[in-house]
């Protein structure tokens, strides 16, 4: 037994590989989903969130030919549940990348388990995002003059003053990073599927994908170098993201929304968000697809301690505005987060506080962080709970600074339907990753294996 093991077992630490597993059973456990035809359970829910999002893309294109007339914006609320998916959607792809990059540089071993779905999960997240984005400039097809290049419009060019420019950049430079941080780590998971394949087809497909990989030292140690490289790159993004994704709101002068506690309130609300739908897929993904013995009970407790934490954060970001609108003085800004909290849309602020400050306290006790049941509630009620933060500060624009322009935003039908949308989109790609590519990073869970038991191999 190694020294490092010896420490670890002194100090009950446990470990991030369980049952006795060997380097092979690790290959055939995570390989088995991609290799086995699907189960009836998988064809049901792909069925279903596949109908969803067959339905959302319909709506879509009445959406086109009608106009925007059949949602419920209007004139001070001109955004509606567009903004509001938008940035619920950015924020949940936010712990793929916290997971990927930072967690990575700071060497955390845990990360091992999850790091792979959540990175696919921002991959999706930030794509449903873009998509809401497009939406909501009312002529989508002409979403193309969001990006500055040489063009035969004249002097028509783009904002750079504009928070829907810097949405633009940050975007995709958010998407196209996390892109390639994900498929560069897939790639050696790619050739070990090859390498598993009896099909022709597969084996071609695979090799394809996994660009020729024959796991060289050499080729593992560019590997590596990239990796860190790309890790660098991805950590001011955690931060840089919904930053920018908060000037939507905060460089403006409307009261609730003109002030500095936005960028690090945005950010702390998305890494709460996008571990909320990390801990729900990786129950659902433990259970159905049998990887208990990979996405361990240790690394659902870390994730529930990082989801109370930053619920913590949002809670104090939550009084502190109270108090700033009271401190300051300023009767638009009092009335704003009275209005909030006791207008026409309280009850959306009063579901927010609950999901969001009241729900994750369950994990202050060890017995409730390591209950699948109780976790998998939390996070779907955390989830919910921050789709209504940002329905509740959209909703800021119902009551500005001139009685006569207020108005109730009240969604239609179609409203609702594209927001359900969103998630069948979400689901039907994650669903369909699932089938093709390893869930969970074969090469690198074998390299935070017990010593005790993959000493031998």
């Amino acid at each position: 037994m190694s020294l490092a093991q010896a420490v670890r077992d002194k100090l009950d630490i446990p470990d991030l590989v369980t049952g006795g597993r060997t380097l092979k059973d690790i290959t055939v456990d995570i390989a088995k989903p991609n290799e086995d035809f699907p189960t009836k359970l998988w064809w049901n829910t792909f069925l279903l969130v596949l109908s969803i999002t067959l339905i959302d893309v319909a709506i879509i294109g009445y959406l086109f030919y009608e106009g925007l007339y059949i949602l419920g914006i209007n004139n001070p609320v001109g955004w509606g549940f567009f903004v509001v998916n938008f940035v619920f959607w950015i924020g949940i792809g936010h712990a793929g990348t916290l997971i990927s990059a930072v967690l990575f540089l700071f060497r955390q071993g845990w990360r091992t388990g999850i790091n792979r779905a959540a990175e696919a999960m921002t991959i999706f997240a930030v794509l449903v995002a873009a998509s809401n984005l497009i939406l909501h400039v009312g002529r989508p097809w002409l979403g193309f003059w969001l990006f500055p290049y040489p063009n035969e419009r004249g002097p028509l060019w783009v904002n750079f003053r504009s928070p829907l420019i810097w949405d633009t950049f940050a975007v995709s430079t958010y998407l196209s990073i996390s892109l390639v941080f994900w498929y560069l780590g897939l790639i050696p998971d790619l050739a070990t599927l090859r390498d598993r394949a009896t099909e022709t087809w597969r084996k071609n497909l695979y090799n394809v994908l996994a660009f020729g990989w024959v796991g060289s030292a050499r080729a593992w140690s560019h590997l590596e170098i990239v990796a860190m490289i790309l890790a660098a790159l991805s950590t001011p993004l955690v931060l840089s993201v919904h930053t920018i994704v908060s000037f939507d709101f905060a460089v403006s002068i409307l009261p609730g929304w003109h002030t500095t506690i936005f960028p690090p309130y945005f950010v702390a609300g998305a890494i709460f968000s996008g571990f909320a739908m990390v801990v729900t897929l990786m129950v659902i993904a433990r259970e159905v697809f049998n990887l208990q013995n990979y996405i361990t009970m240790k690394h659902l407790d870390n994730m529930n301690k990082i989801m109370m934490t930053t619920g913590l954060i949002v809670g104090l970001a939550y009084a502190t505005e109270f108090f700033i609108a009271w401190y300051s003085g300023n009767e638009y800004e009092g009335f704003a987060f009275w209005n909030r909290a006791f207008g026409p849309y309280g009850w959306a602020y009063f579901i927010m506080i609950s999901c969001n400050v009241l729900s994750p306290q369950v994990f202050w006790f060890r017995k409730l962080r390591y209950n699948i049941p109780v976790m998998f509630v939390a996070s779907i009620v955390v989830n919910i709970g921050m789709w209504f933060e940002r329905f509740v500060i959209m909703m800021t624009l119902n009551r500005d600074f001139l009685p006569s322009s207020w108005a109730m935003y009240t969604p239609t039908l179609f409203d609702y339907a594209m927001l359900i949308g969103t998630f069948g989109i979400f689901f039907t790609l994650f669903l369909l990753w699932c089938r093709i590519m390893p869930v969970i990073a074969i090469a690198e869970v074998k390299t935070v294996m017990p010593a005790k038991e993959g000493a031998h191999h």
